[in-house]
């Protein structure tokens, strides 16, 4: 939406014949500085007159018929007015500022269905702003905990080994877009936030839209949308450069630099961050890059180009194994309700800090690793990270995102966005593969290297080695809107949506651990070889993902009131070819039909008065299954008759701003319905062949209300307050019959879940955020940070439930606040656009869970649901983040 900040002076003449025609006159200048814009366009919207006559910075528009019209002024690298003006039966002075801007910002704003106050959805903005002050070199979704209904943690302290949940979803049915372009996984729909390590430092705002949202994209927006716009080619020349230090060892460094327009024409903008880290909890150093480079091209007044590329190739260690409490704080797990102390006994506490993913090494052991093909990583084969111990679970990857936008306004009604773009990615995971020599002291499961080492030949066969598991992909799409403005008050835009994505995914030997070969018995067209570092071992299947979709949306908007309505089909189809199974002398191959998803949703806003607002929407989605519900990985089993599941919408909100802006609030109510949660199942087909077939009829209810409030009752101090009360669960049973083998009448299997008034889990159901902003003078800044967590169930798989005497809620994990602290100083009296900063996050080092699995198959106790059956993840204690940032 188009908006100006400036003032517009409309100086009307009196004289003249009623209905003489009149002319109309103006300047453009530069706000601030009042310097005349030449070459500036006025366009006098809906008649013949069209672009005004330039004559040295003055603008004339001859020949106007008396009346009330629209005129439009805009030039390159400013803002654009968009005015009703009435003319007279004589000559119209008009007088206008603009304000210097980022045209390519106004444009992705509008391309990536971003929201505003006269959206009938539930939103919020965390600007650059509060990104900057709040993020601190975190995962970057962990500074969204202060919206409602928004939960993210980062795990197991893994740099980018983050997740978050939107009203009960997991990411899976999370959409996440960055500059309009969804990044959600092809496959699965899964994030992996590694990957974007470097967009917290080019962000420019996050808008999380909750629940269906306004995107028309059919994007898996269950749960919501992440909308992140990033910063896109500046209009004024300059840069910035910060150096960041952190608890764990954080070094980080961060380089802007911006071209400013050149010649009216160009401009270019690159931001650039190293980081490393060795991590607080153990085994997880961080090696990273990170890039994103922007260039914007005003080919004429109707027409531009922006290029954007962004992308963090890292390296990382992990650690992916929650743990008994006990292992991390004996203490604390005594102190919850329902842990019994010989649950304690038997788990050795390992501190806070303790990763099952690392152990150490003897620095006698010098051999190298494969660390992948990936032109970023330098040599192939390099030592490992530290001599002193190896990562079981180590992540490295690079995953490039390159857009291509073009904007045309094709007439003065009719304007076109069409984004081309490219996504690689090389790198994957690691892990140990064969017969790992293990230590399983007081009930944990460590690998111990050196015996594995002394357990494999030196000069011949490894029994036990490291892996990489790969995942090398590419991503070609082209996303095209065209908008057409009926009249002021009614729009019409219609877009096509394609991708296509080829994933390779295949185990490859990283570390012989001490001998000179694997020997790798699942390929049957090599039985047997000797495979070396770097070979292909365990499995080798290249997946296809194919995706065409389409909308269509109208939307009406007055000063009173919006409506708008969406229709949206997509869709998929999917390949597997599996290099480890033979067929025929080939290998397997398998394909899907086309599946169809559905979406549809329409919504209003009412203003009842200036001030105040009340909006409903409504919706509906039909959403294709995942990969792997369609085709098995590893056998090529297909399921015939694949079935979506559902989603319904209801919302209703109310929004408040106080004409003196004191005071505002945002309420909304809402109810998302899940039907048809399915699960696959394998069989045996009367040809032979193996298939998978669908066990459905699980639905989930959630619902809740959600508040943000804000109060400033002087300039230099304001309080945010966010909350929301959550109902996630289960509505019903689970029961099927099916034929294991196809052919066989007796071979029937019932299949029964017992999931009805369970609660969904993963997620706090309650939750408040607090943010107190205070400046004591005016270039100092303090942000008080606290959020609170309540009614947390802990996470578990569904299909675990099919005990019938087992009804039991899961854990329930305790709740918990944790405060941050963020200071800024500005340095304007030393050094112009500079300032000082320190984050301290945990301040009162409170000890807390913060993710938890029910009855852990590894490290529960008595498997009755109670504490000492939980594996979790502890909360990071207090830390701190500090720095300088400097502005040239």
């Amino acid at each position: 939406m188009l908006k100006y900040l400036s003032t517009v002076f409309l100086i009307l003449g009196i004289s003249g014949a009623a209905f003489a025609q009149s002319a109309i006159r103006g300047t453009v200048t530069e706000q601030g500085s009042g310097e005349p814009i030449i070459g500036a366009n006025l366009i006098l919207m809906g008649t013949s007159q069209g672009n005004a006559t330039d004559l040295n910075g003055e603008y004339v528009i001859r020949g106007v018929e008396p009346g009330t019209y629209t005129i439009r002024v805009s030039s390159v690298g400013y803002i654009t007015i968009t005015e009703e003006i009435t003319v007279g039966s004589s000559d119209l002075e008009l007088d206008f500022e603009l304000e210097l801007t980022s045209a390519s910002l106004t444009a992705l704003e509008v391309f990536a269905s971003r929201s505003d106050q006269t959206t009938p959805v539930a939103f919020t903005d965390v600007d650059q702003e509060a990104i900057q002050t709040q993020l601190g070199s975190r995962n970057l979704p962990e500074v969204l905990n202060i919206t409602p209904s928004v939960y993210s943690t980062g795990e197991g302290g893994g740099s980018g080994d983050a997740r978050i949940n939107v009203r009960g979803f997991s990411q899976r049915n999370v959409a996440v877009m960055i500059n309009g372009v969804p990044v959600n996984d092809m496959e699965n729909g899964w994030v992996y936030w590694s990957n974007w390590s470097g967009v917290g430092d080019a962000a420019r705002s996050i808008q999380v839209q909750r629940g269906i949202s306004n995107v028309n994209l059919a994007v898996p927006s269950v749960g919501g949308t992440l909308n992140i716009i990033t910063d896109p080619t500046q209009n004024k020349a300059g840069g910035s450069i910060k150096f960041e230090n952190g608890s764990g060892a954080l070094n980080k460094t961060t380089l802007q630099l911006n071209s400013g327009m050149i010649n009216d024409k160009f401009a270019f903008s690159a931001v650039g961050v190293r980081k490393t880290a060795e991590g607080l909890v153990e085994g997880t150093w961080a090696d990273e890059w990170a890039y994103h480079l922007a260039a914007s091209y005003q080919v004429n007044e109707s027409n531009r180009l922006d290029l954007f590329a962004l992308g963090a190739p890292q390296r990382h260690g992990q650690n992916l194994y929650k743990m008994n409490t006990a292992t991390y704080d004996r203490d604390y797990a005594l102190s919850l309700d329902g842990y019994d102390p010989a649950a304690a006994d038997i788990h050795w506490e390992k501190g806070r800090f303790f990763n099952a993913n690392v152990a150490g090494v003897s620095n006698t052991y010098d051999e190298k690793q494969y660390v992948g093909d990936g032109a970023w990583y330098g040599a192939s084969i390099q030592n490992r990270y530290s001599r002193d111990f190896i990562n079981e679970r180590e992540n490295f990857f690079h995953k490039p995102q390159i857009n291509l936008n073009w904007y045309s306004e094709l007439s003065d009604k009719l304007t076109l966005t069409n984004v081309l773009y490219y996504s690689g990615g090389q790198g994957g995971g690691t892990g140990t593969l064969g017969d790992i020599e293990w230590d399983y002291t007081h009930n944990q499961r460590i690998a111990d290297w050196d015996a594995t080492i002394a357990d494999n030949d030196p000069n011949g066969e490894a029994n036990g080695i490291l892996r990489n598991s790969r995942n090398n992909q590419w991503t070609i799409g082209d996303i095209l809107k065209l908008s057409y403005q009926v009249n002021e008050s009614f729009e019409l835009q219609a877009g096509l949506d394609w991708r296509t994505a080829e994933i390779e995914h295949y185990r490859e030997v990283r570390d012989l651990l001490g001998g000179r070969y694997y020997v790798e018995t699942g390929d049957p067209f090599n039985p047997n070889y000797r495979a070396g570092l770097g070979d292909v071992v365990d499995y080798n299947f290249t997946n296809t993902v194919d995706w065409y979709g389409g909308y269509v949306q109208g939307e009406y908007a007055t000063d009173k009131y919006s409506v708008y309505a969406t229709g949206g089909i997509s869709t998929i189809k999917y390949s597997h070819e599996n290099f480890f199974i033979n067929e025929g002398g080939s290998p397997l191959t398998r394909e899907s039909d086309n599946i169809v998803g559905y979406q549809a949703k329409a919504g209003g806003l009412y203003n009842v008065t200036d001030n105040t607002g009340i909006y409903l929407n409504v919706g509906y989605i039909s959403k294709v299954p995942i990969f792997d519900n369609v085709i098995s990985d590893f056998n090529g089993a297909v399921n015939e008759d694949p079935q979506n599941e559902k989603f319904y919408f209801y919302e209703a909100g109310v929004r408040y701003r106080d004409p003196s802006g004191t005071f505002g609030f945002n309420a909304n109510y809402y109810l998302t319905d899940r039907r048809d949660r399915s699960f696959t199942r394998g069989v045996d087909q009367p040809n032979g062949d193996e298939g998978l077939i669908n066990i459905s009829g699980l639905d989930q209810m959630h619902t809740g209300v959600e508040l943000e409030t804000s109060y400033k009752p002087t300039d230099w101090a304001r309080l945010d307050v966010s909350g929301s009360y959550n109902l996630w669960e289960y509505q019903s049973d689970v029961s099927a019959t099916y034929l294991a083998d196809q052919g066989d009448p007796n071979s029937a299997t019932e299949l029964n879940l017992y999931l009805d008034g369970l609660k969904v889990g993963n997620a706090p159901q309650a939750q408040l955020a607090y943010v107190l902003g205070l400046q004591p003078m005016n270039n100092f800044d303090v942000q008080v940070v606290g959020t609170s967590f309540y009614r947390h169930w802990s996470d578990f798989d569904p299909i675990n439930r099919d005990d019938p005497n087992d009804r039991a809620q899961t854990w329930q994990a305790p709740n918990y606040t944790v405060f941050n602290l963020h200071l800024n100083y500005t340095l304007d009296n030393i050094l112009e656009g500079s300032s000082l900063f320190l984050n301290i996050f945990n301040v009162l080092d409170e000890t807390y869970i913060q993710d938890a699995t029910d009855n852990s198959r590894f490290n529960g106790f008595d498997q009755d649901h109670d504490a000492d059956d939980a594996e979790v993840f502890l909360g990071l204690p207090r830390r701190y983040n500090f720095g300088i940032r400097v502005n040239f």
